[in-house]
């Protein structure tokens, strides 16, 4: 078992005891299903929390708990775990809402693994901006990977029509 699926494995198991509720694979990683890999130094895993009771705030406190009582290793934001750094997000906006609610399950050498789709994982590289999102959202693009109709709608429903429309300009000079 290689380490990545050592740690799919891992998520999966939080998921099945109940320390998060829901989770999905997203960023560079998450991308990797789609596109041609590329090296990175983590793994983003986006999770919806199991809300505790009596509290109004969210902790990742229960999943870096159980983690490191399983062999984790804390590391600042992250967990290592099988040798991959973790970093565990919350959904911080309706489009990362959206796309948990999507994430479609992929086979890791026999095991499931959720995956925001290609078309969230390119809107969110636009929602974002930094270069090296603009930089997968052109591979995203050019290998063919997003529904183009599905993408627009996502744009579409999260207003980022007008930076779908510069980022055009600025990339493909009118050339779609």
């Amino acid at each position: 078992m290689s380490s990545i699926s050592q740690v799919i494995a891992m998520i999966n198991q939080l998921v099945e005891d109940g320390v998060i509720e829901r989770y999905a694979i997203g960023g560079a990683v998450g991308a990797t299903f789609y596109l041609e890999p590329v090296a990175t130094l983590d793994i983003d895993i986006f999770v919806v929390f199991r809300p505790e009771a009596g509290r109004s705030l969210l902790s990742l406190q229960p999943i870096f708990d159980y983690l490191t009582a399983r062999g984790g290793v804390l590391e600042g934001e992250y967990v290592v775990v099988a040798g991959w750094p973790v970093q565990f997000l919350p959904a911080t906006s309706p489009l990362v809402d959206e796309a948990l609610a999507d994430a479609v399950t992929v086979q890791v050498e026999g095991m499931p693994a959720r995956v925001f789709t290609a078309e969230h994982l390119a809107a969110i590289a636009l929602q974002i901006g930094r270069p090296r999102d603009k930089a997968r959202l052109l591979q995203f693009v050019e290998s063919g990977a997003i529904d183009d109709e599905h993408f627009q709608a996502i744009l579409a429903r999260h207003g980022l029509n007008n930076r779908w429309q510069e980022f055009e300009r600025t990339f493909f000079r009118g050339a779609k």
